[in-house]
């Protein structure tokens, strides 16, 4: 039996960029504990933001949280803890990219495993397919949510405009930068057009 519901959430999705030549460059071996290292590190800041991992793909992370300050606080430590990561092993450094959207999903339980479907998780998908290397993009649903533009206020913020194919509207996106930037605080009044 499955049980069905829609829940209001924010997901979270994370992948590493260039993994394919890190698992070329240092072995399947070395790369795959490497990755291993990686999901301990996004799983114990999730916890620790209130969310859970719903599942790994490759060397991707897709987690859930119960609203969008908890996410984007998670994304934070997660890229401050891979910085620290990678510190201990500069020759090998896990490059990783985040995306953050929020709204609501079609939550199913099955087997006793919990996943997620619609909308809001195929934009956060592509919202980090967006993201380089040791950037987190979130949408305008994100950005708008309580709480947040003060946890972004020391970050710089550039809004854009997105086009994502299947999805009609163009979606405001915004891509934090790094910490103490100048115009740390934007408003997502100037736009940039991006596809993708």
């Amino acid at each position: 039996a499955q049980g069905l519901a829609i829940r209001d959430i924010a997901i979270l999705f994370t992948d590493i960029r260039g993994s394919t030549a890190l698992y070329q460059r240092i072995g399947d071996l070395n790369a795959f504990q490497l990755v291993q290292q990686h999901f301990d590190l996004l799983r114990e800041t999730t916890v620790r933001h209130g969310g859970a991992i719903v599942k790994t793909i490759g060397d991707a992370v897709m987690a859930a949280y119960p609203d969008a300050a908890a996410a984007v606080g998670a994304a934070l430590d997660m890229l401050g803890a891979i910085e620290r990561f990678n510190k201990d092993q500069p020759e090998r450094p896990v490059l990783l990219k985040i995306g953050i959207h929020h709204g609501a999903a079609i939550a199913v339980t099955l087997n006793d495993e919990l996943d997620y479907f619609g909308q809001t998780v195929n934009i956060a998908s592509r919202v980090q397919e967006m993201a380089d290397a040791a950037e987190i993009w979130i949408t305008e649903a994100v950005w708008r949510y309580p709480g947040v533009e003060a946890l972004l206020e020391p970050y710089s913020a550039e809004p854009r405009t997105a086009e994502f194919h299947g999805i009609e509207q163009p979606m405001t996106v915004v891509r934090i930068g790094s910490r103490n930037h100048a115009g740390g605080k934007s408003g997502l009044s100037s736009h940039a057009a991006t596809a993708a």
